[in-house]
């Protein structure tokens, strides 16, 4: 099942029109600079805005279809906004409660009780919104959207508003929601740190219109697209924590391109995690290195070549079926020959674990 999404709105001389079909698993994330319409694209899923005749079906439920318009308050969705919004006159778990109230009781499939856990509130639920942190009102917000018991969840930069601290502290509730509730999230964020650890599938926006969609590995790598250039070009790898070496303080994590090794995490052998590497932090070479202080080295394939001003190209390698991006000088791509489906070797001098 997915999601199909094919809206218009008109604003003025701004119009968004958007066709799009999204997973019904996992987090989508809708990603663009300011103004191209990622809120208005949200209000309009939310039936906040209306849009000019389109289509709009969650799952098996169709809410939109020509004159068919479900209205706002009977679409089984959580919002989460920027700001909290939380009503400053009832306390917590008044505010939890009314959500809850919102849901006939036979539709309600998410415990209040189990929400509450999940988001370590409990020991806030007597306190009004005037006595919580931005994060723990976030928090709080979070699990009002979740009270509802929805189908669909929509976050619109819910951690905008936060200091860098607050945060850290609630991007991991947020990785857990959907994997704890099996409910798709659609997540608008301007922040390439918050998409590469949440995001499952990337939807670019820009000035209204969709540019591209695809899982998110693919998309950070395509190099057609503008994530793959510049100084925070990356790639994202899944890998299982497959043991540790007590005695050198390690951890080793494998994917499909080969097995990785980190310095020592307190992670559970069997557990999922996401690798993030700069293209900055991969060197090639013709032969495997054996006398090397890297330790993380793989051989790769060569998909594409594309350059970089004057100095630079960027590369994109195939590892095990796995997109690479790496980062040389032009000087040193001519003097490997480097060249599509030639095989090489990818050395990683740094991997950053998101989660």
């Amino acid at each position: 099942m997915s999601i199909k999404i094919k809206l218009q709105v008109t604003r003025q001389e701004f119009v968004l029109d958007v066709d799009l079909d999204i997973p019904e698993r996992g987090v989508t994330a809708i990603f663009g600079p300011s103004g191209c319409g990622k809120t208005t694209l949200l209000r309009a899923i939310s039936g906040l805005e209306k849009s000019l005749g389109g289509f709009l079906k969650v799952g098996g439920t169709v809410w939109q279809e020509h004159k068919h318009v479900l209205p706002a308050h009977r679409r089984p969705l959580g919002y989460v906004f920027q700001e909290a919004s939380l009503f400053p006159h009832l306390n917590v778990r008044r505010n939890l409660e009314y959500g809850v109230k919102r849901v006939p009781e036979a539709e309600r499939k998410i415990s209040l009780k189990h929400i509450i856990r999940l988001l370590k509130i409990e020991h806030l639920l007597e306190r009004k919104p005037s006595y919580l942190s931005g994060g723990e009102r976030q928090r709080v917000a979070i699990a009002r959207a979740l009270a509802v018991s929805p189908q669909l969840l929509l976050m619109d930069e819910p951690l905008a508003s936060l200091d860098l601290k607050s945060r850290q502290e609630i991007l991991p509730y947020i990785e857990s929601l959907h994997r704890e509730f099996d409910i798709p999230v659609i997540y608008v964020s301007h922040s390439t740190d918050e998409v590469a650890r949440l995001a499952d599938y990337l939807v670019l926006l820009e000035a209204g219109r969709v540019t591209a969609a695809g899982a998110i590995s693919d998309m950070l790598t395509r190099l057609d697209l503008p994530l793959a250039h510049g100084r925070d070009a990356e790639a994202l790898i899944e890998a299982t924590v497959s043991g540790h070496d007590e005695n050198y303080h390690l951890t080793y994590l494998d994917s499909a391109g080969g097995r990785f090794t980190v310095i020592n995490k307190e992670l559970q052998v069997g557990s999922s995690v996401r690798l993030r590497i700069a293209a900055r932090d991969v060197s090639l070479t013709l032969e495997p290195q054996s006398r090397t202080s890297i330790q993380n080295i793989f051989p790769a394939t060569v998909e594409e070549i594309v350059p970089e001003g004057n100095a630079q190209v960027t590369i994109c390698l195939m590892m095990g079926g796995v997109p690479l991006l790496a980062c040389i000088t032009r000087k040193s791509a001519s003097e490997l020959d480097l060249k599509p489906n030639k095989l090489i070797y990818a050395q990683v001098k740094s991997v950053s674990l998101l989660s």
